[in-house]
């Protein structure tokens, strides 16, 4: 038995979810691999994989077993990408990832003129708001806005981006203006999933930091819809600047209590340390860097000027 080729089909397997699908993603017969699966079971004589209704579950081993293979697949393939000049070579694939927004007004336009000038490097970018994992998800570089909790990757700083609350004129027409963000608990807010609590949304004064949350109006599962109601005028929302650069800009949206703000978001590019950068990873950084950079620069006087 191939055991690497036994890895291979079982990781497949299981991110597809099936048998069947993963039998679809590797151009093959369901019956072979299912007859792999098993061979591999019978190998190791333990059972990796449950058949359920839902799909496939992984039993305790299984879970061992398929991390490892990733780390021994991922190993193997960088080893060979070494010996035979990848790593030196402008060329091939690389996957990365960003939130949605961030990604399609800033990372998009300087990665798409990076393709122009290296004809040879193919790009998968994958825009969303879920923080992927790096060695799950197979992503080379990872923009992430926030803290960052994983110490075991590396990390280059861009700048940061600064938190916002903000409501329409027709709103703050109707129900007024909060002057302190103790007035925030007599209005309405509009939530979105995925956006950071507490200590994210402290607010700022006399060197303290303390929490205040509208009264919860309306819940939605987009940065996107939650602006689109705030502009409706269905009440308060908190975003990053860059979200809603348009918005102040057009005055469907005002910002409050400014002085109050708490502290800006760090925004990193982040990668894992696993040995040696191949060149095209290294050109990809070295490329976006500082345009990302200049990007962000402008960013933030810009926003700042327009609040004096």
């Amino acid at each position: 038995m191939d055991r690497f080729e036994a890895m291979s089909v079982l990781l497949a397997v299981v991110d597809a979810g099936s048998l069947s699908a993963g039998a679809r993603r590797l151009h093959a017969p369901l019956a072979t691999v299912s007859r792999k699966v098993a061979d591999l079971e019978k190998h190791l004589g333990v059972r990796l994989v449950l058949r359920t209704r839902r799909g496939l579950a992984l039993t305790e081993e299984g879970r061992s077993y398929v991390a490892a293979s990733r780390r021994i697949l991922e190993e193997l393939d960088a080893a060979e990408r070494q010996a035979s000049g990848d790593y030196g070579a402008l060329r091939g694939g690389l996957h990365v990832t960003a939130p949605i927004a961030f990604g399609e007004r800033h990372l998009l336009p300087i990665a798409l003129e990076f393709l122009k000038e290296q004809p040879d490097i193919n790009l998968r970018l994958t825009l969303t708001d879920r923080q992927l994992s790096l060695a799950d998800e197979h992503v080379d570089v990872a923009l992430r806005i926030g803290h960052l909790a994983d110490s075991a990757l590396i990390a280059i700083r861009l700048g940061a981006v600064r938190r916002v609350i903000c409501a329409s004129p027709d709103y703050l027409a109707r129900r007024g203006v909060p002057f302190r963000p103790e007035d925030l608990s007599r209005h309405d807010g509009i939530s979105f999933q995925g956006f950071a609590t507490a200590p994210e949304v402290r607010y700022r004064r006399d060197g303290t930091a303390f929490a205040v949350e509208p009264r919860p109006k309306l819940a939605v599962n987009t940065t996107e819809a939650a602006i689109q109601a705030a502009v409706a005028g269905v009440g308060i929302i908190r975003v990053l600047s860059y979200q809603i650069s348009d918005q102040l800009r057009s005055g469907t949206l005002q910002e409050l209590l400014t002085e109050f703000a708490p502290e800006p978001l760090p925004v990193n590019i982040v990668y894992r340390a696993t040995g040696p950068l191949p060149m095209k990873m290294r050109c990809f950084l070295d490329w976006i860097t500082p345009r990302l950079r200049e990007q962000m620069a402008r960013q933030l006087p810009a926003i700042q000027a327009r609040l004096r």
